[in-house]
């Protein structure tokens, strides 16, 4: 495989975020994703977390918008090939919506673990 110019990379780089654009325009569950990662944000900033507690909820959200927008793909590819009901499409569809699922509750555990007990320190205050 040959080296990649500058401007290949940089173009490469571009389609990437096109297609987060395209994510976040497009798919009503990225945008409640991208509310929640935006309060978890702020909440974090607010609270002060320390950097390892940053690192657990970064890594908790990229895993929720990896799987959403690896499930998202997975079904504009699955209905650019058929409209028509398949059982493997549909299994398909549901084992990657499963996946943003298992993300999904992963992250509020992490969220709960992390930002619970300092949010429960400012109520009982």
């Amino acid at each position: 495989m040959g080296k990649m110019s500058l401007q290949a990379r940089l173009k490469s780089v571009t389609h990437a975020g096109s297609g987060l654009r395209e994510l976040v325009a497009t798919e009503a569950n990225a945008r409640i994703h991208l509310a929640a990662s935006l309060a978890v944000l702020a909440l974090g900033l607010l609270l002060g977390l320390e950097a390892w507690e940053w690192v657990a909820i970064i890594l908790a959200a990229t895993l929720v918008w990896v799987a959403e927008a690896l499930n998202s793909a997975l079904e504009r590819l699955a209905d650019a090939v058929t409209r028509d009901i398949h059982p493997s499409i549909r299994a398909a569809k549901d084992m990657a919506a499963g996946a943003v699922l298992l993300a999904a509750l992963a992250a509020a555990m992490v969220g709960v673990l992390v930002l619970g007990p300092r949010l429960w320190s400012l109520l009982a205050a």
